[in-house]
């Protein structure tokens, strides 16, 4: 379950990132697919990773699906994947209630059907109503989730049931754009009630890493995910390293402003970043490598010099990171303007 060493020259030497470490653990949306549909590359990477011999785990805040459903659209799509590889906050928010309540025990639930038949897997009993006298509330997202399912909980919840989330992701990825996700709707129920679920399950709380961790046993654990909030943030509680990859809902400008807790270890523009060494960072860097120099502008950052687009990533991350400059970037010179469109900070 150890990961927190890194290799300091990924990304700058002929060094891969993937020798480092013998477990990978992929999100799912927005890393190796967005709704239904395989990211470029992704397949092509995880076969890869599965023919040198390498563990593949998939941990996902995805409450709608089944563990095997999961494993079936992956396998679908060309990305080969057992039931067991994947975890999903369904499946760990249900094995959670297992623990705490007695077999057979009412638990109300808004969202997708796959919530409600994890429950029953574990043993529990899905209820609809506040009237069922539920013995705990579990919320995770499901697309027919509407006012009467939130009203319901509410109530439930005022009575004294113990409120679990699924995970508080306040966007999911789509191929037009970030839509609500559970976060959403959990948000409408803190409102409502004037605080906090009891119990948040998935990511970034470090669970489902670490049991993926645990579940493979080999060697060093590399996080991968799109998301600084959940995926980043979760694997840095659970002191592995991580990568950011930019082809989901996290860029550029919201690394530059992320606090300490949301900063990767390394970076890449896609899965690419695992096996080429000129397409993976670690940040930050320095502020005056790889061709470039990054300073403090009044009006935010200001990068100047030429190299690299991930080389100026670094370099800006650095300034930015020690002196809490922001994510405005003005630059320099015609090849920093280049490298500001490429990382999406061009004005």
């Amino acid at each position: 379950m150890t990961g927190s060493a890194g290799d300091a020259r990924a990304g700058t030497s002929g060094t891969r990132l993937v020798d480092g470490y013998s477990l990978v653990v992929f999100d799912l949306d927005g890393v190796i697919y967005l709704i239904d549909r395989p990211i470029p590359g992704a397949v092509e990477a995880v076969g890869r990773l599965r023919a040198e011999g390498r563990s593949v785990a998939y941990a996902t805040n995805n409450a709608s699906r089944r563990s095997s459903e999961v494993a079936d659209l992956l396998t679908g799509m060309g990305v080969a994947a057992r039931p067991e590889e994947v975890l999903t906050s369904a499946a760990a928010t249900a094995e959670l209630l297992r623990d705490r309540l007695p077999a057979g025990a009412p638990v109300l639930v808004v969202g997708a059907e796959a919530l409600r038949a994890e429950l029953r897997a574990v043993g529990l009993r899905p209820v609809v109503t506040a009237d069922e006298n539920p013995a705990a509330v579990a919320q995770g997202y499901g697309p027919d989730v509407g006012w009467a399912d939130l009203a319901e909980a509410s109530l439930a919840v005022r009575a004294g049931a113990p409120w679990y989330a699924t995970n508080t992701d306040r966007t999911l990825p789509s191929p037009r754009g970030p839509l609500p996700g559970n976060g959403s709707l959990v948000a409408v129920l803190r409102t409502a009630l004037g605080r906090d679920p009891d119990v948040v399950v998935g990511k970034p709380e470090p669970a489902l890493f670490a049991t993926a961790a645990r579940r493979a046993g080999a060697g060093r654990t590399l996080v991968v995910g799109d998301r600084l909030d959940t995926d980043i943030e979760g694997a840095r509680r659970a002191g592995l390293d991580c990568l950011l990859v930019l082809t989901g809902v996290s860029d550029v400008p919201e690394l530059l402003a992320a606090p300490e807790e949301r900063r990767p270890t390394y970076v890449s523009l896609d899965l690419a970043g695992l096996f080429d060494p000129a397409a993976v960072v670690r940040v930050p860097g320095a502020p005056d490598a790889g061709g470039w120099s990054a300073t403090v502008a009044d009006d935010g950052l200001l990068l100047d010099g030429a190299g690299r687009p991930l080389d100026a990533l670094a370099a800006l991350c650095a300034v930015a990171w020690s002196a809490g400059a922001g994510a405005r970037v003005r630059a320099a010179s015609p090849a920093a303007e280049r490298a500001c469109s490429a990382l999406g900070l061009a004005d």
